[in-house]
């Protein structure tokens, strides 16, 4: 079986070699960069077996981007810390949305009245809706990318519904299609990034509940979520312009 990559980071100014990548089941990191092809060089190195390969990558790049944890400890918050955050971000907060459902949903009466009538209730009064304007009154930036199934599962049609009303109070809501999202090699982690300083993964079960958060301060791996949101965010399009496409195809 193929393994499963994620790419860690390059210090290459154009995205080229040389590289890091991190299996994500063991951890093992895979380094790629321009062979050591000349024998006297090769002639130096010890244990170089007979399918082994030498590349050579500068020290930067492993000192930046390699992880410095032999393994990484999680640090889990509460659902009630979790929230606070929304509150206490200093200048921006980000939402990579990759499931294809979420179980909190179900149990939101919008989600019935949406079931009811095709359309999401626009509540701008409700807590969330209230603080998020606020934040973006004062000129913080919150946004988010939708990842969205091609047809859309029902909980992202209800999402998609929902997008206007996250728009209402001053997020930049986008959207792209699965396949899209898999080419930019996006990865399936749904995730938050506050301040471009820590991320908030989100965990979920197999029936979509969320269980708890991870919390992620090393520098290169949030800077690996950086990217990861620039990335969604130049792959994307604005919320409503991906509804007109779904309209058109539909």
């Amino acid at each position: 079986m193929a393994r499963r990559l994620r790419f860690t980071g390059t210090d290459s100014k154009n995205g080229g070699c040389p590289a890091l990548h991190e299996d994500v089941a063991t951890g093992d990191v895979i380094v790629q960069g321009p062979p050591v092809t000349d024998p006297d060089e090769l002639a130096q190195l010890q244990h170089l077996g007979g399918g082994d390969a030498a590349v050579v990558v500068p020290r930067e790049l492993l000192v930046n981007h390699a992880p410095k944890e032999m393994q990484r400890v999680p640090k889990l918050i509460s659902p009630e810390e979790f929230g606070r955050l929304f509150a206490t971000f200093e200048h921006s907060a980000w939402h990579l949305e990759t499931r294809r459902g979420y179980a909190s949903d179900l149990e939101d009466p919008a989600y019935a009245e949406f079931l009811a009538t095709g359309t999401a209730p626009a509540d701008l009064d409700s807590g969330w809706c209230t603080n998020i304007s606020r934040q973006t009154a004062a000129g913080k930036r919150v946004g988010r990318v939708r990842v969205v199934d091609s047809p859309p599962t029902e909980g992202q049609r209800f999402l998609l519904s929902y997008a206007r009303v996250n728009a209402a109070t001053g997020e930049d809501a986008r959207c792209l299609c699965r396949e899209d999202a898999e080419r930019a090699h996006l990865g399936d982690e749904d995730f938050w990034i506050f301040d471009s300083r820590f991320v908030a993964v989100l965990r979920f079960d197999d029936t979509d509940t969320w269980h708890d958060v991870e919390i992620i301060t090393e520098p290169a791996e949030v800077l690996r979520y950086c990217q990861v949101r620039d990335t969604a965010v130049h792959a994307s399009v604005p919320y409503d312009e991906f509804v007109a496409q779904l309209d058109t195809h539909s």
